[in-house]
């Protein structure tokens, strides 16, 4: 599976990703850039099909994966899933912004659908 290393290592990768995923979930709009706003839309993806199945199994790859938040978890499972129940996929918008001033990387609005 192609990714996007987006210039840290994996560790540093992955707790991003599952900050910026959780502040997504808090917020259910957030400001980044255009390239970590395409892969956040992937994991909020999996986030929202975990959601979706209800299963003891997925609530807890969840958890472990959004760093045993239950606040996050439980928005995800409670009030996101039931409200795209009959979407297949698609659940966020990026919509772009403007260029940031220090190093002219593309911002951009990454909100739900």
């Amino acid at each position: 599976m192609a990714y996007r290393k987006l210039g840290r290592d994996n560790k540093h990768r992955r707790s991003m990703l599952a900050t910026l995923t959780k502040q997504l979930i808090e917020n259910e709009r957030i400001v980044t850039t255009e390239t970590r706003a395409k892969e956040v839309r992937k994991c909020f993806d999996k986030m929202v099909t975990y959601g979706k199945k209800g299963t003891l199994v997925s609530r807890r790859l969840a958890l472990a994966f959004l760093h045993n938040d239950n606040n996050a978890v439980n928005k995800v499972f409670n009030d996101l899933a039931p409200r795209y129940k009959d979407r297949n996929g698609g659940y966020t918008r990026i919509i772009k912004k403007s260029e940031r001033k220090g190093d002219a990387a593309l911002e951009v609005i990454l909100e739900l659908v």
